[in-house]
């Protein structure tokens, strides 16, 4: 699997390069800056992109808004942001296509090499994974949100887990319930958030973008 890294801090640039090597994945660059990024992202045959936000030359949100250009260019290209601290901002925009394939990690979550080798395969495979705080931080404002308000407490306890990409089988573990009723409330979630089945969208996603937008 060929995978793009950009981080602007040499140390965990060459880390995060050893690391994913390590673990059958094919660097095929890595970049400290926007415009270094955007080129290589501009290559064919990139499955996967490991995106810092902050990066030169604005040092603000350059690596974010690379992504999310090339996103434009190629729809659905995977992208794994890394950030210092929990901005919903980045999270509502990256989200924002309802595409999939995107996730969004706090940097201290790549010292589980196993959880975070596993996000960038799972969203390399077209899922979406958001850090557990991020996902907390972004309960705690949305309670008071109309759509929000349809929901019971155990469908927004189900809703919290999918944002982190958790598949039935591991929601059902962690809330101690079976799998069919945990079918039953993402059912039930699709139908209040107002997401109608179709073959074009990833409903998952699309209940996660309506929790953020709400």
């Amino acid at each position: 699997m060929r995978v793009v890294i950009a981080e602007d801090h040499a140390l965990l640039r060459d880390g995060l390069n050893r690391l994913l090597e390590a673990h059958d994945f094919t660097v095929t660059a890595a970049v400290g800056d926007g415009p270094a990024l955007a080129e290589a992202l501009r290559a064919d045959g990139v499955d996967v992109a490991v995106v810092d936000v902050r990066m030169p030359p604005t040092q603000t949100d350059e690596g974010l808004r690379v992504a999310i250009e090339a996103r434009r260019r190629r729809p659905g290209l995977p992208v794994v942001v890394l950030s210092q601290y929990v901005e919903q901002l980045y999270a509502r925009e990256l989200l924002g296509s309802g595409e999939g394939s995107v996730g969004y990690l706090l940097k201290d979550r790549v010292s589980d090499v196993s959880t975070f080798v596993a996000a960038v395969r799972d969203v390399a495979a077209g899922g979406t994974v958001l850090d557990p705080e991020v996902v907390a931080s972004l309960v705690s404002t949305a309670g008071s949100r109309s759509r929000l308000d349809r929901l019971t407490p155990r469908e927004a306890e189900v809703l919290a887990p999918m944002a982190e990409g958790r598949s039935n089988a591991a929601i059902a573990t962690r809330l101690v319930v079976t799998e069919k009723a945990v079918s039953k409330h993402i059912g039930n979630i699709f139908d209040k958030l107002d997401l109608p089945m179709s073959d074009s969208d990833h409903r998952r996603v699309l209940a996660v973008v309506a929790w953020l937008q709400t």
